[in-house]
């Protein structure tokens, strides 16, 4: 099931677009020249871009699959959806348990138009689009798809990955993720990647410069910035680290931790 908003924003594919330009650098099709040039302007200052990308989605598929297999979670909401890009989250999740649900939540209208490829669900479980900005959680959770799709009694894992350093503490940041969480039951979780320069800053300052002058300023936080967003909740091992250093499988390409840009964790609310 899709569900769309009557937002103002419609596809601008002369504009670079974050999820354009992610899908470019993994390797992906749905990007335009706008996308290309964005992306080929940020590898030239960083060249470890690609890695830290890739190491950003792999965080999300080890943690996903970590809640369905290891914490029994049946339940899944994934803001800040971007491109489907296989495997996406319905996919590993129902490959553990074939009756998991995910809501998938975006506000780029080219996720919309891709959307079919996310709502491939197994028949014992089921996925959901919602057009929805993260900014608004009211929208999210008011969304006839949210709460058809998902039972409260029962846990949910919230996955905000690769979205933070778009949402700057003026935004409320901090109280964002709490409005998405207050409505989930105790038991529930929140997987999420948090950018930073804490490794890297004149290379990662540069890419957040490229960043912004195609119009998508970002904010870098800090090791003890990106810790407040788990505040209250109860972080499993091995916490929040850079997302390549979380439960890495053996089979993961080894990267350089100045290479990476972000720190991930998944933490319980009790």
């Amino acid at each position: 099931m899709r569900e769309t908003g009557d937002g103002p924003e419609r596809l601008n594919t002369g504009t670079a677009h974050s999820a354009r330009v992610y899908d470019y650098i993994l390797g992906g099709k749905n990007h335009y020249e706008a996308d290309v040039a964005a992306g080929d302007a940020m590898v030239e200052v960083w060249p470890a871009l690609p890695a830290h990308m890739r190491a950003n989605r792999a965080f999300m598929l080890r943690a996903s699959r970590c809640l369905a297999r290891d914490h029994g979670v049946r339940q899944f909401m994934d803001i800040g959806t971007g491109l489907p890009t296989s495997p996406n989250l319905h996919e590993v999740v129902q490959e553990v348990a074939p009756a998991a649900r995910v809501v998938y939540v975006d506000h780029d209208p080219i996720v919309l138009n891709y959307a079919q490829a996310l709502l491939a669900s197994t028949p014992q479980g089921r996925t959901t689009y919602i057009e929805a900005d993260m900014r608004d959680p009211d929208a999210i959770l008011g969304a006839a798809g949210f709460r058809d799709t998902l039972d409260l009694d029962e846990p949910v894992a919230l996955l905000v990955i690769g979205m933070l350093h778009f949402i700057h503490p003026g935004d409320d940041d901090q109280g964002l993720i709490r409005r998405l969480l207050d409505p989930l039951p105790p038991g529930s979780w929140l997987a999420a990647t948090v950018g930073t320069a804490d490794f890297a800053p004149q290379e990662v300052g540069r890419v957040a410069e490229r960043y912004a002058a195609e119009g998508m300023p970002m904010h870098l936080r800090t090791h003890a910035e990106a810790s407040a967003f788990f505040d209250g909740l109860e972080m499993i091992e091995p916490g929040l680290v850079q997302v390549h250093k979380w439960r890495p499988d053996p089979d993961d390409e080894p990267v350089r931790d100045e290479d990476i840009a972000m720190y991930g964790a998944v933490a319980r609310k009790p």
